[in-house]
């Protein structure tokens, strides 16, 4: 599984979990600027086989009402610092693999 993180979130993460999720990328790696509707990042995590990472709970809402791909990953209440949510992401990897799996469009994280 292949994450794309959202502008709200920082692009350490990627280096932080690239080993679990290999072709994993933030929004600005991928050439969407911080500007970008959600809507077109919506599309171009399907088109290219990404699940949004995001603390927007708009994202969360696009997944409940269309369905997937794809898939959304919600770090809810994420004010948190960096190193925190990678720990998040890492330590919920096994939910994340299964989750890819499975019919559900959103998945939420806790710290």
């Amino acid at each position: 599984m292949k994450l794309l993180f959202d502008e709200n979130l920082s692009r350490k993460l990627v280096a932080s979990v690239e080993d679990l999720f290999p072709g994993s990328a933030h929004l600005t790696h991928v050439g969407l600027s911080s500007g970008t509707s959600d809507r077109r990042i919506w599309d171009y995590a399907r088109q290219n086989g990404f699940a949004i990472v995001t603390a927007d709970n708009d994202f969360a809402i696009f997944g409940s009402t269309l369905g997937h791909p794809p898939k959304v990953i919600l770090l809810e209440n994420c004010d948190y610092p960096t190193n925190v949510a990678a720990r998040v992401i890492r330590g919920n990897a096994i939910r994340i693999v299964e989750f890819d799996g499975d019919d559900q469009p959103v998945l939420i994280l806790h710290l």
